[in-house]
């Protein structure tokens, strides 16, 4: 994984939020190609239940001041950044005061679903790619982690296909059982259709149920890696009839060698 650049974006990394095995799994990851040489960078949101002043976030003032058009909406995207203690691993923030600053992730109190969650994820996936495109850092590998940063594949094979600086770039999806029960806005599709996005290509999100959404991001993927034991019985039998590559689940004290070598065999190749 020698200098190899890869490419994090995840909907929840610790230490900035609590362990669970999409958090765990996007700090373990990067960290073990870290520890090989390879080059690495992180993308989350900053949600508002982030504490900034504990973790020493500051705002990056030449990759903020962008607007993202947002169903025809100008949305203000803020980019703050933070390094993991001992690990020399950076990790870029997606910011903006109307999605992400109340005071939790994906659910109100009463555990219901943000009604925004739809846009939330669409601005998530352009704001990575905007901010990456500042940095001029092309990745060699792109890994995708929970289903807030899902429709990040999609935007990179349809909105930003002619980008000239992820065209070597290939990206991975990992899928988890770590989903939600109910269905993003029923409006989603027609807001990914106002980016020109034909709706033929993203019929499954027709219904934005969970497993749609992670159908259509490995759709737009080059591979993927199961990310939990006991995936539903929906997404396996998707994962079985997919023509990409797919990396079985791995257990937490056994993922590092299997990943280096599907990265280079398998994705790369």
């Amino acid at each position: 994984m020698k200098d190899k650049r890869i490419l994090y974006v995840s909907s929840e990394v610790i230490p900035y939020l609590p362990e669970t095995e999409i958090a765990s799994m996007s700090f373990e990851v990067p960290q073990m190609v870290n520890s090989k040489g390879g080059q690495i960078r992180i993308f989350m949101p900053r949600y508002g239940n982030i504490n900034e002043r504990r973790h020493q976030l500051h705002e990056v003032i030449r990759l903020s001041g962008m607007n993202l058009v947002i169903n025809d909406f100008d949305m203000p995207l803020i980019i703050k950044v933070a390094s993991i203690p001992k690990e020399r691993i950076q990790v870029y923030f997606i910011d903006n005061e109307e999605y992400f600053k109340r005071k939790a992730t994906f659910t109100d109190e009463d555990g219901n679903l943000f009604p925004d969650n739809d846009e939330r994820a669409i601005f998530f996936a352009k704001g990575v790619v905007e901010t990456v495109k500042k940095l001029n850092w092309a990745p060699d590998i792109i890994h995708v982690h929970g289903w807030l940063a899902s429709l990040l594949p999609l935007y990179l094979k349809q909105y930003y296909a002619s980008e000239p600086l992820f065209k070597q770039s290939k990206i991975v999806t990992s899928v988890y059982n770590t989903g939600f029960d109910d269905t993003l806005n029923e409006q989603l599709i027609d807001k990914i259709a106002f980016d020109g996005i034909n709706k033929d290509d993203i019929a499954e999100l027709e219904k934005p149920t969970y497993d749609n959404l992670m159908k259509v991001a490995v759709k737009n993927s080059d591979a993927a890696i199961i990310g939990s034991a006991d995936l539903n019985e929906e997404l396996s039998k998707y994962l079985n009839v997919t023509k990409i590559p797919v990396l079985p689940y791995k257990k937490k004290e056994e993922f590092a060698p299997a990943y280096e070598e599907f990265y280079t065999t398998k994705v790369l190749d």
